[in-house]
Formats: C-alpha cells, structure tokens, sequence
C-alpha cells in the first residue's frame, strides 16, 4: 500500500470559511474525508500547521519513510528558504501543490523556494489540485 501524506501550511486550517471566492466552501477535512474513501487503497496522513519549523520538522520526519509527500507550503513558499531546503533535504519526492493560481494573484506568489526542488508543481485547480498530486504518485 502506498503512503502519502499532505502537508498544508499556514492559514490553510480555515478552509471553507477563508476567502470562499479563492479557496471554496469545503473544509480540508470534508475534502480529506472524500479522498480517503476515493483512493481507500493509499494510506493518506495528514497534516497542517501555521509553524515554519513545525513544517520543517515534519518534512525531516517523513522524508524519508513514505511514498510522497504533497505539499501546500501557503505563504511560507514565497518567503521560506528553510522549507525549500528541507525538502531538497529529504528523499521522498513532493508535489508542490496551491488550490488558487499563484501567478493569478499579487506579484510576491510568483516566487517559489519549494518548485526548485519538487518532483512538480500543481496549481490553480481549487482543492482538486491535490487529488491530481495524489495521482501523479499512483
């Protein structure tokens, strides 16, 4: 069975109630609960934090024991040499993933210190960007 585990950074656990117009009305864990019975065959963890170190620690703990990892960094990934680092650090591959498209918004998103080091990148399809990086692992 493979193992994924999604890794949402800051501001992110207020899904469904954050700016409806860019990110939706369903929150993760709705959307989380509905990937999980879609893909029952993939072990999928999960978690989020609003911490640039509690990320990065959390990179440093499965980056070296699962399948992949997909990553929504937030706003940490325009400003987060650290987490960039992190995940040239470890060996599992990540998917750097946005729900909105980034170069859509104000000119600081188009900068990324993740998708130099990322397998991909996949952004600008609402939360179902992250069910393509899930398939983009199977």
């Amino acid at each position: 069975m493979k193992k994924l585990i999604i890794i949402n950074g800051p501001n992110l656990n207020l899904l469904g109630k954050r700016e409806p117009n860019i990110y939706g009305s369903l929150t993760f864990t709705e959307f989380l609960d509905k990937v999980r019975v879609k893909y029952s065959d993939v072990e999928i963890d999960y978690y989020q934090s609003n911490i640039e170190g509690e990320i990065i620690d959390k990179l440093h703990e499965v980056g070296f024991n699962c399948n992949g990892i997909i990553l929504n960094a937030a706003a940490y990934t325009h400003t987060s040499v650290g987490i960039g680092d992190a995940v040239k650090a470890i060996e599992t591959p990540v998917i750097e993933v946005h729900i909105s498209n980034t170069f859509n918004r104000e000119e600081f998103r188009h900068q990324s210190f993740i998708s130099p080091n990322a397998k991909g990148v996949i952004l600008g399809f609402g939360l179902q960007s992250y069910e393509l990086a899930i398939q983009s692992f199977l």
